[in-house]
């Protein structure tokens, strides 16, 4: 019997505290009639809350209830099931973002699997996820804080900025200035996405090569990223054009089944023209790279259209040839 009545305990113990974190205020009585308890029962709950480290006000008045608040100190982790598998989830897949965080996200996820009961831990210990492809250059902690603040904040950012190829002692330099609107990861890298007054257009930045200056500078109105969806227009910075496509597309069918095809068409269009030939439709950021491109599939190539990429196959031919015999 008492452990009958521990369990429901705890178990009520979670249920108020996500009723708690999920509205700013809780009448006792509406959290009693949730809970199926009486609101003596639930003034006995708020102070186990308590004794755990949790910052649980009352509030007075006629609808008086309670208020959890951020408190001084780190609080016991207190989840349901599935909170706790997304938390490990989470906390797997940041070991890998290249966010700065991953050492303490590795030592998080090992607090957290200890505490796991020992059935909820054999599924955490199932869970395989890998990361496709190598992590990026890691950003500062510092850095990724400063920036996402200033996100929320809506206030621009003065930075110094690492540029590719270029030493850093080429003497100072002036700050650059970003009203920043979003931070997103993108093949394993950081970027700022922001509107720069001094252009009057958008820029894109490199997280791990920013160095942000304080204070920030003066609160900005937000815009909306052309096209509305801040992937779409990033992928499409990174094709060299305005909107998500590349600015030199084509058509060929290349002598190789699909199942051979599929796994490289990256953001192409792979369809089955026979069991031995694949139409592909696919871009790059030139004729010549599509050429080569389309190159390394080692088969021979069909092309549909357009002549330019015929044209760039007959340049590439051409400049092989010079070079197998040069």
């Amino acid at each position: 019997m008492p452990i009958a009545s521990s369990t429901a305990t705890s178990g009520r113990l979670l249920a108020l505290l996500s009723m708690l974190q999920v509205r700013r205020d809780w009448p006792g009585g509406l959290l009693a009639e949730r809970l199926g308890v009486s609101e003596r029962t639930v003034r006995r709950d708020v102070d186990r809350l308590r004794e755990l480290g949790y910052v649980v006000h009352a509030v007075k008045g006629p609808d008086g209830g309670y208020r959890l608040e951020a408190g001084s100190e780190v609080p016991p982790l207190l989840s349901d099931e599935e909170q706790a598998i997304a938390l490990a989830v989470a906390l797997r897949i940041a070991v890998g973002s290249g966010a700065g965080i991953e050492e303490a996200a590795a030592r998080a996820l090992v607090t957290v699997r200890q505490v796991l009961p020992a059935r909820l831990r054999r599924r955490v210990d199932a869970l395989e996820i890998t990361a496709v492809g190598s992590a990026g250059p890691q950003v500062d902690t510092d850095v990724m804080l400063a920036l996402t603040g200033a996100v929320r904040a809506r206030e621009e950012v003065r930075f110094d900025y690492r540029s590719p190829g270029r030493p850093d002692d080429t003497g100072p330099r002036p700050p650059r200035r970003v009203q920043p609107h979003h931070l997103v990861v993108r093949a394993g890298r950081w970027y700022l996405v922001g509107w720069s007054p001094e252009h009057e257009d958008w820029r894109t930045y490199r997280a791990d090569r920013m160095i942000p200056r304080t204070p920030n500078g003066p609160r900005f109105t937000p815009r909306e990223v052309p096209g509305g969806d801040v992937a779409a227009f990033l992928s499409a910075r990174f094709k060299g054009t305005d909107r998500d496509a590349w600015p030199c597309a084509g058509e060929v069918v290349l002598h190789l089944p699909l199942a051979e095809v599929a796994p490289f068409a990256g953001d192409g269009l792979a369809e089955e023209v026979g069991p031995a030939t694949t139409r592909l439709v696919t871009g790059s950021w030139s004729w010549a790279a599509l050429a080569a491109r389309l190159a390394r599939f080692g088969t021979d190539i069909d092309v549909v259209a357009p002549q330019a990429l015929r044209d760039a196959f007959a340049e590439l031919s051409v400049r092989a040839a010079r070079a197998a015999t040069g």
